[in-house]
């Protein structure tokens, strides 16, 4: 990859995570997310559109996994970058995934190494040695992300119940992004947050959309039940 690509490739992730430090800094954040993985996190049906197995595509591939027939498979531009600033505020993530090829979805989810680069210190002294970007540079394996990983077929009811059940988030404190709308039953039954992804997957405006809608929904549900708390009893009317 040429110098400029590489440039390029920073200001962008540079301007994802400074985006999502503002949206940290608006308001309350989720205590969980969840991601679908196919169409959601990566442009593929991992169970029809790729030849198992999945591996990284070179020693020094970033973002890039290929399969056996040397096809490749890669995050939405603006996945690694969110998935990254989440994992540096130490709120969980999870994956739940209905595919039915649970195996190339950790393949790919291993084979997918991302770069993790620390902004520069605002208050570093003017006349001290700047650090290049390459030195604030580590590199991480997608995998390693993810707090909770639910992926085998069926309802993503029993992905939440399982994830509900390990990390003990409520439902509420939860929010999920899919593309599959008839994954929204997760709202309706058990009380997550639900954002359907469009056909060009997740990216940062729909992810922060998806949060700010879900602060929206909390404070009405906390208005709710400030009015409940402070109606008089019944037969005090």
């Amino acid at each position: 990859m040429g110098r400029r690509n590489k440039e390029a490739l920073y200001d962008q992730s540079l301007e994802v995570r400074q985006s999502f430090d503002r949206l940290v800094a608006e308001g309350p954040m989720p205590k969980l997310f969840a991601f679908d993985l196919d169409y959601t996190l990566w442009p593929a049906w991992v169970d029809t559109h790729v030849d198992p197995p999945l591996r990284r595509a070179s020693g020094d591939a970033i973002n890039k996994v290929v399969d056996s027939n040397g096809q490749p498979l890669s995050f939405y531009p603006h996945v690694p970058s969110l998935l990254l600033s989440l994992a540096r505020t130490s709120i969980p993530i999870a994956a739940a995934s209905r595919t039915s090829a649970p195996t190339a979805a950790k393949q790919a989810l291993s084979g997918l190494f991302l770069k993790d680069t620390d902004p520069a210190p605002a208050d570093e002294p003017p006349h001290s040695p700047r650090r290049s970007v390459e030195d604030r540079t580590r590199i991480v394996k997608a995998i390693s992300l993810f707090d909770y990983m639910e992926i085998y077929p069926g309802s993503k009811i029993t992905h939440f119940n399982r994830i509900h059940k390990d990390s003990r988030v409520p439902y509420e404190d939860m929010i999920f992004f899919d593309d599959e709308r008839r994954n929204s039953e997760v709202e309706r039954k058990l009380g997550v947050h639900f954002v359907e992804i469009s056909n060009s997957g997740l990216d940062l405006e729909t992810f922060e959309n998806g949060v700010r809608r879900w602060r929206a929904k909390r404070a009405v549900e906390q208005s709710g039940e400030e009015d409940l708390a402070d109606s008089p009893p019944r037969g005090q009317l």
